[in-house]
């Protein structure tokens, strides 16, 4: 068996599916996108794709190795996610190939179900205890919110007092025992992100989310110091080499691998099984569409330090079209008690409609991160 051909769709709201095909005629999906530059990881996904057909794409393990190894410049966002994509596809066609989910091919399961969580407010969130709580009575038992607009290297306490009344709302319409994990997305830093890690113990979150921009990691060490809130940190990062510092340092308590961002499930599944032997959970990215969902929870299945699951179904970014739209069973995803069940189909264990993505593909999008500015005109971390 040959990989003989790929096509790539550029789908609403901000994805890009990668469609690879056998000389047999096997299908794998992959979605190898980074947010706001589809189009510049579309380019890399088709530079590294005509080096390997041809090649059996049962060896992944050494196609993974080629496509990352032989160019003299390696890993960051665009080659990551480009090779995270070929990578996921790979592994959908490796199980069709043997009627298997991939966990199958990764060990098997270690659980049933993985816990997930969904987004509330956006990325200026102000009214969210009414909107956590609509999710609550859905079956979510635990959200995800951005902490804060962006601040100052120094800002006032009512920022502060903005944040902790944002996160009480929550508290206090959903009870003690929901789950909130409060990103501060990198955008605060060092002396704020100290202040709030202190003020937010009280409500006892699930997690803090990039507390440090991750070229700061270090930071995490004065802000651990702060706090007993368990730190969450890992979706700007790209590979085990990253990764293996931030676990030594031992700072982090929950790591996020992004599994369409980090070379995909060849390397995420090594990544989370670095965290396990640091004592360290993990909770994957996946702010992205239904093949990066499904290839989550196929390392999820799998491995024991696995704790809960970022989905997008229903996230603010998701305009025109949500994850549920592309695949043709949309009980996969059926959310139960603030779980999912693991995906026991063959491949990645979803069945994408084609010929939907094609007739979205024709609309595309061309979905850009926002630029923000300070009050004095200076831009502000994303």
């Amino acid at each position: 068996m040959k990989i003989k051909s790929y096509e790539m769709f550029t789908v609403p709201p901000r994805w890009l599916f990668l469609k690879v095909e056998t000389d047999d005629g096997l299908i794998g999906w992959g979605e190898p996108v980074i947010e706001g530059k589809a189009a510049t990881v579309k380019a890399a996904v088709a530079e590294l794709m005509d080096t390997i057909i041809g090649k059996d794409p049962m060896n992944i393990e050494g196609i993974w190795n080629e496509l990352y190894r032989s160019g003299f410049y390696r890993g960051g966002p665009i080659l990551m996610s480009a090779l995270a994509g070929i990578d996921q596809a790979l592994w959908d066609i490796k199980g069709k190939y043997y009627d298997a989910p991939v966990h199958q091919l990764l060990g098997g399961k270690a659980r049933e179900k993985i816990k997930v969580y969904s987004w509330v407010g956006g990325d200026r969130p102000q009214d969210v205890g009414a909107a956590a709580l609509e999710l609550k009575n859905t079956g979510i038992t635990a959200v995800k919110m951005n902490a804060t607009e962006e601040l100052q290297y120094i800002d006032s306490y009512s920022k502060v007092d903005e944040v902790l009344e944002r996160v009480a709302s929550i508290r206090e319409a959903c009870g003690k025992d929901f789950g909130i994990g409060i990103d501060f997305h990198g955008r605060v830093h060092k002396p704020m992100a100290k202040v709030l890690a202190k003020e937010l113990e009280q409500f006892r979150p699930m997690f803090l989310e990039e507390p440090a921009l991750p070229e700061n990691n270090e930071n995490l060490r004065d802000i651990a110091m702060h706090t007993s809130i368990p730190i969450a940190t890992g979706e700007r990062m790209f590979s085990k080499w990253q990764f293996k510092t931030l676990l030594q340092d031992g700072y982090v308590d929950i790591i996020q691998p992004d599994l369409s961002h980090a070379g995909g499930i060849t390397e995420c599944k090594k990544i989370i099984s670095m965290a396990e032997a640091y004592d360290v959970a993990a909770a994957p990215h996946c702010p992205l569409g239904p093949i990066a969902l499904a290839a989550c929870i196929q390392v999820d299945a799998t491995c024991h330090n696995a704790v809960i699951q970022e989905q997008s179904l229903g996230i603010h970014y998701n305009k025109g079209n949500d994850i549920l739209d592309y695949v043709t069973d949309a009980s996969v995803f059926e959310y139960t008690k603030g779980h999912v069940e693991v995906l026991d189909k063959p491949g990645l264990g979803i069945e994408i409609n084609e010929d939907y993505v094609r007739e979205r593909s024709l609309v595309g999008h061309n979905w850009k991160n926002p630029v923000w500015k300070h009050e004095d005109g200076s831009i502000a971390e994303w």
